[in-house]
């Protein structure tokens, strides 16, 4: 026996010109049906926003895609509650850059309750207020949701919580064990308020195990009697439950895995050979059924007791299938159910940056521009889903053999919502090659993609120069009174061929003060293509500023010379 529900969904817009209602139910595979169980969700944008649609849409369907692609690792409650924190964040984010930044009725907002059954429990999860019922067979409706509205005095109410208005989401969870023939009813404020017991009853009972016509059915129900709202219905019956539950290995349910060896099998894969062996991970390269080569990444038995490391292997492939670009890795398709803790990445024929810059030492600047564009378009992906790589550096991007260069290993993303009591997206966590990150983080900060822009600065300098521009002074900053300390060194000291423009350029995106760079990698890359004005002019700094080892170094001769003149004149008069 195995998981198996009838389900039926429905959903109109009324006497409404836009429905802002949105509803879905997963499709999994067998594997993702036994490791993350059968998902539906409901949600309801709020009737004063022009972009609640975008929101209830974005919601129901970042949920049933991103929870397929947690690790097994994790617990139903918290890949569910991570997914929906990532995807509040992003709202938030949205209606922070829209009208939803005076106005909160006016922003990406929508209530949200999905029902996810795995093995013979059923989770619920729930915030706003959209209903989810229990259908008794006896016709009762058991609301298992708590509506999240406030009611001030004269009878009037708001909305107390919901995805998007806060940066952090505040989300209710229950779990239950479920029975062959439960039935479940989750519907929008449009369709529940007109709707009773006795209704849904007869409607059940007429259409019999048509799901889909009861749900139709009941939502004509509810415009017939005055719904003048959007309505929707989602109905759920248990069908089939698994007869026995395996016990798991471990407390998240997987286990460490063993060291690999060539030719050894593991996991349907079989290993090739060993990529790369560190104290805290093994790399290797391995194959599938099917042919296909994927870069395996296996924590040690030094992490065995680190919850932290563990858990960037837990996240770090549920980043990579968050997002869709040709420039970030790309995670292995979740295909089969795992025993171990382990990544799947595609394997990439070609080299990283590092090995590049060996093989490239002077780069023309065309050149360059070229990979700094790839590189932004991967970040800007990121980006767009509230993320931050967070460990750009040469060794953490590949060259393909047809020259696309790709961000790879994510272990270090930062994931906006995920952390406990963040009040925005900014990442507080040191986390990446110290001579790469922004100065920000030293300074107690945090990062943004700001910060990444000075870190792809820091690359592009390298590319042209083979060093870094602060040197290794970036790490040395203990607070904001350090920033003026850091000497930048001008471009043109260490590749005179290349234009002046393109130091200032550089040095802009290079500031220590955050506020003082371009403020968005779209500015930066037209500043690399097209520079404006300030850029163009002739440089009227002074030459301490321009270029202070040049300036000490003439001052110092001329002190010389001065003395030299000053001890020839003394002699001479004696």
């Amino acid at each position: 026996m195995t998981l198996r529900l009838s389900v039926g969904q429905h959903s109109e817009a009324g006497l409404k010109p836009l429905n802002q209602d949105f509803h879905g139910v997963a499709q999994p595979t067998d594997a993702q049906r036994r490791s993350r169980g059968i998902a539906l969700a409901i949600a309801d944008g709020i009737s004063s926003s022009p972009v609640s649609q975008v929101a209830s849409a974005a919601a129901v369907r970042g949920f049933l895609e991103d929870y397929y692609g947690t690790s097994e690792a994790w617990t139903v409650r918290r890949a569910a509650q991570c997914v929906l924190a990532a995807t509040n964040a992003w709202l938030h984010a949205e209606s922070q850059r829209g009208e939803g930044r005076f106005d909160k009725d006016r922003g990406h907002v929508c209530t949200f309750s999905a029902l996810v059954f795995k093995g013979r429990e059923v989770h619920l999860l729930h915030v706003g207020d959209t209903r989810v019922y229990r259908v008794h067979a006896a016709g009762a409706l058991e609301q298992l949701s708590q509506d999240h509205r406030v009611r001030l005095y004269g009878g009037q109410t708001y909305l107390g919580r919901a995805l998007g208005i806060t940066s952090h989401l505040d989300i209710d969870h229950a779990c239950w064990a479920t029975e062959i023939g439960e039935t479940f009813l989750l519907a929008t404020d449009g369709a529940y308020e007109f709707l009773d017991a006795a209704v849904v009853q007869q409607t059940l009972t007429a259409h019999g195990a048509d799901m889909q016509a009861a749900a139709q059915a009941l939502v004509a129900a509810a415009l017939a009697r005055g719904s003048q709202d959007n309505v929707t219905v989602m109905l759920a019956r248990v069908e089939s439950l698994p007869t026995q539950i395996a016990a798991p290995v471990s407390r998240d349910g997987l286990r460490l895995p063993p060291h690999l060896s060539p030719r050894q099998e593991f996991e349907g894969y079989r290993v090739v050979r060993e990529l790369q062996q560190t104290a805290r991970s093994q790399v290797v390269l391995a194959v599938d059924a099917d042919g296909r080569e994927w870069a395996l990444k296996l924590p040690t038995a030094d992490l065995a007791g680190n919850a932290r490391e563990l858990d960037r292997f837990a996240t770090e492939e549920w980043v990579a299938r968050r997002v869709d670009s040709p420039h970030v890795i790309k995670a292995a398709p979740p295909e089969r159910k795992r025993e171990h803790l382990f990544t799947a990445v595609e394997f990439i024929h070609g080299q990283t940056l590092a090995q590049w810059m060996t093989d490239h030492p002077r780069p023309g600047l065309d050149e360059v521009r070229g990979i700094a564009d790839q590189i932004a378009r991967g970040l800007q992906a990121l980006h767009r889903k509230e993320m931050l790589h967070q460990d750009l550096r040469p060794e953490n991007l590949m060259v393909d053999r047809q020259g696309t260069v790709i961000l790879i290993d994510l272990a270090s993303a930062h994931v906006a919502g995920l952390s406990e009591g963040l009040g925005d997206a900014r990442a507080l966590e040191l986390a990446g090659t110290l001579q790469y990150t922004a100065p920000e983080y030293f300074t107690g900060e945090g990062g943004s993609p700001v910060a990444e822009l000075f870190s792809l600065a820091v690359l592009i300098y390298q590319m042209l120069t083979g060093a870094l521009p602060y040197g290794l002074q970036v790490p040395q900053v203990r607070g904001a009174g350090d920033l003026h300390k850091l000497q930048y060194v001008p471009l043109r000291n260490r590749r005179p061929d290349l234009p002046e423009w393109l130091d200032r350029v550089l040095r802009k995106a290079l500031q220590p003060q955050a506020a003082r760079r371009q403020q968005a990698l779209s500015e930066f890359l037209h500043d690399l293509h097209a520079p404006g004005p300030e850029f163009m002019k002739r440089d009227r700094t002074p030459l301490q500023q321009r270029h202070p080892l040049l300036f000490w170094r003439g001052l110092t001769l001329l002190f010389g010379l001065a003395t030299v003149v000053l001890l020839g004149l003394r002699v001479s008069g004696h």
